[in-house]
């Protein structure tokens, strides 16, 4: 599968989150610790917000993040308060630039670690349910990507958890119908560009892992030392498929089926269950 990072606060240097942490996300695309593989090298992405402008910039490319010489060069020059940055393990479907994440619709982006079980016996039943004026937008043949065309089918604009809760249901749902018994796998990255949702739910309620990192009040107080931290915002948060290094009280595990919203005037975590689609 594959693994992901989302960063909201102070505005930094791609290079800053992508490659300067000691296990960065760079490391894991060669040595993952817990991921389902080790590797992560079927294409990455990075996707970025810039002051005035509505919709996110995108970077996408099939080949393996850690040999990417264009990626280098931008991390050092892109500067942004929210990035959104994948690592993409194919579970089936082609290597190919539009299967790459982040994923963007408007001013919306999205990425997810997962995966439908037995997509293909399901994928015509759930691709019928995109709203017929959203179908021309997908590019690619994920199911990451249609579970996004779902939620926003299924009302992300207006209300992003209750969407993303009645794709869930709607997967599953769908998925048992055709004697699948455990259809969905995800951890779920989702902004508008002012806040972030992070998902993390599956069927087996056995999860992929996800962290999100501590306030940096706190961790300004445990080590202040450390010089990142005392350039960066009490409002600055990264969440993670694994954490990016070792520093002692930096990374909390989301709970099970539970979702988080960061966002300005205080983070929320909720539990997470599918509603009916």
């Amino acid at each position: 599968m594959c693994r992901w990072l989302a960063y909201v606060g102070t505005p930094v240097l791609l290079d800053t989150i992508l490659y300067k942490p000691a296990h960065s996300l760079i490391d894991q695309s060669l040595h993952s610790r817990l991921g389902v593989e080790t590797t992560n090298g079927d294409g990455f992405g990075v996707g970025w917000y810039t002051p005035d402008v509505d919709a996110p910039a995108l970077v996408r490319d099939i080949g393996p993040a850690w040999s990417n010489r264009n990626l280098r060069e931008i991390a050092d020059h892109v500067r942004s308060g929210l990035f959104f940055a994948h690592i993409r393990a194919s579970t089936g479907t082609a290597v190919q630039q539009s299967n790459c994440h982040p994923f963007r619709h408007g001013n919306w982006m999205w990425m997810h670690n997962g995966a439908i079980a037995d997509f293909h016996r399901i994928k015509r039943d759930l691709t019928l349910a995109v709203d017929p004026g959203l179908f021309p937008d997908i590019e690619g043949a994920t199911d990451s990507e249609l579970m996004f065309f779902l939620a926003l089918t299924l009302g992300l604009e207006q209300d992003p958890p209750g969407a993303v809760a009645r794709m869930a249901g709607l997967v599953e749902d769908t998925g048992r119908r055709h004697g699948v018994e455990f259809p969905l796998q995800m951890t779920i990255a989702l902004t508008d560009g002012a806040r972030l949702w992070a998902f993390r739910y599956s069927s087996r309620k056995d999860s992929r892992s996800l962290f999100y990192s501590t306030r940096v009040d706190t961790l300004r107080a445990l080590h202040p030392d450390v010089a990142f931290l005392r350039d960066v915002s009490d409002e600055t948060r990264l969440v993670v498929s694994e954490p990016l290094g070792d520093l002692p009280g930096a990374w909390n595990e989301v709970p099970e089926s539970s979702y988080g919203v960061v966002q300005p005037g205080g983070d929320e975590m909720h539990p997470f269950a599918p509603l009916p689609g």
